[in-house]
């Protein structure tokens, strides 16, 4: 398993997707938070140790502090996409052995994708990724770490 090195600034602000309401005039002089991806103290996804098996990635353990989702979004031109996400399976809080995702299509070995946790926020058991920009299950955070990863697809 190879693990991709650390994403720059911007392409962590893409993939967090740190909009908020206040408009563009308002935050101009703002600095943006420092947001940093990885696993948190209650959070976090094992990827030592992750397998495959066609196009199901199958992590070692999830640690999630409420119901939610491992979800995987794919590159493209060597960047997260944030508005797509090619696979997501519904934890419950606490810690879960053995998560698998399907990917849809067996991906190339090394091919990289952005593993990450989010919260099921309305309690339903299902995904609700709406237009990739408002995203109803939002992200999982612990402060300002983000508890995503990069992850590159392993042999069989």
């Amino acid at each position: 398993m190879r693990i991709l090195p650390s994403l720059s600034v911007a392409a962590m602000l893409v993939l967090a997707g740190c909009a908020t309401d206040q408009s563009r005039e308002d935050r101009k002089d703002e600095v943006p938070p420092q947001i940093v991806l990885g696993n948190g103290e209650r959070n976090a996804i094992t990827l030592e140790g992750a397998t495959r098996s066609g196009s199901v990635m199958t992590f070692p353990s999830v640690m999630i502090e409420r119901d939610g989702f491992v979800v995987m979004h794919p590159f493209r031109d060597d960047r997260p996409v944030r508005t797509e996400y090619v696979g997501a399976t519904f934890v419950k809080a606490g810690t879960t052995a053995n998560v698998s995702v399907d990917v849809g299509a067996a991906p190339a070995v090394g091919q990289n994708f952005i593993v990450m946790l989010h919260n099921d926020m309305n309690n339903d058991g299902v995904f609700d990724f709406g237009d990739g920009v408002t995203v109803p299950d939002e992200p999982t955070f612990e402060g300002n770490r983000l508890v995503a990863l990069p992850f590159a697809a392993p042999a069989e």
